[in-house]
């Protein structure tokens, strides 16, 4: 029977969570977009700097949080109207308003994403700390998998902040116990890593970047090691259904190398949020 007290209490917080969810994905996007020409600007300025050559900086691209939107195409600033999240996509018809140029179906998809991500996170734990732990979570998790698609990497400022992230809420605890954080951390690292070098000793080929085992050890470290088995399992699966669409979708052979972090982050999150359930007929499918 449905308690219609819950219901008055989560709905509201349902709403609210995706509105913000929407707003957040709209950073989000800044994140995706910035962050990694931000960090190869580094890893150049570094570069040449321990080379000796030409070592004067070379002007950074826009940063995260103080430089306003501009459209791509024609370098227009936008204005307030231009950036409400999905609402002016639609308004505009996917067109920027001042060059009509084509705007990435990128920026809505990730602002709806995040919005109805966030809203499941709040329905499955209501208001308090699980809550507000949960959407960093999932925030992290869509930046991440969105850089990786885009470029094939995912950055330590994601993957790191999260592994430690998952072990520190492990100390209060609010979903695993410190002891299954640590060992949950080492054993998702170590168990692709051993993959990776167990694939390159016998091909000769790279399998999988480092990101890759840094994103699985952060999900061990949120959720313990008794949930990485499924997690690998349900990320071959989303792989190997979405990344083999998209390559057919293309023309592209099975050789054509494909970002793995966001099949391990959806698996991660589908299993953070519906493992409870999803455990039982695990447990029934395996006879344990």
């Amino acid at each position: 029977m449905i308690d219609i007290h819950w219901l008055h209490e989560t709905i509201p917080l349902v709403l609210l969570t995706a509105l913000l969810g929407l707003l957040v994905g709209s950073f989000l996007n800044v994140v995706i977009l910035r962050l990694p020409r931000r960090l190869e600007h580094d890893w150049r300025n570094q570069a040449r700097e321990l080379l000796g050559v030409d070592a004067s900086p070379h002007k950074a691209p826009p940063d995260l949080v103080f430089t306003g939107s501009h459209c791509p195409k024609c370098a227009h600033k936008l204005s307030p109207l231009d950036n409400i999240p999905l609402i002016s996509w639609l308004a505009l018809r996917g067109r920027c308003r001042y060059c009509r140029a084509s705007i990435s179906w990128q920026y809505p998809l990730v602002e709806l994403l995040c919005a109805l991500a966030s809203a499941v996170v709040a329905w499955k734990f209501g208001f308090g700390w699980p809550l507000a732990a949960g959407l960093a979570f999932t925030w992290t998790l869509i930046a991440a998998s969105g850089i990786d698609a885009r470029t094939q990497l995912l950055p330590d400022q994601l993957t790191l902040p999260l592994l430690w992230l998952g072990l520190l809420v492990a100390l209060v605890p609010l979903f695993v116990t410190p002891g299954a954080a640590i060992v949950g951390a080492a054993i998702g690292y170590l168990s692709l890593w051993s993959v990776f070098w167990l694939f390159k000793l016998l091909t000769g080929k790279e399998g999988m970047g480092y990101g890759d085992f840094k994103l699985l050890g952060a999900l061990g470290a949120w959720m313990g090691a008794a949930s990485l088995l499924p997690i690998i399992l349900l990320s071959s699966l989303i792989g190997a259904i979405v990344g083999g669409s998209a390559l057919a979708l293309r023309g592209k052979d099975r050789s054509t190398p494909i970002p793995f972090g966001p099949f391990i982050a959806a698996a991660g999150w589908v299993w953070f949020v519906f493992g409870d359930r999803l455990g039982v007929f695990y447990t029934r499918l395996f006879g344990l």
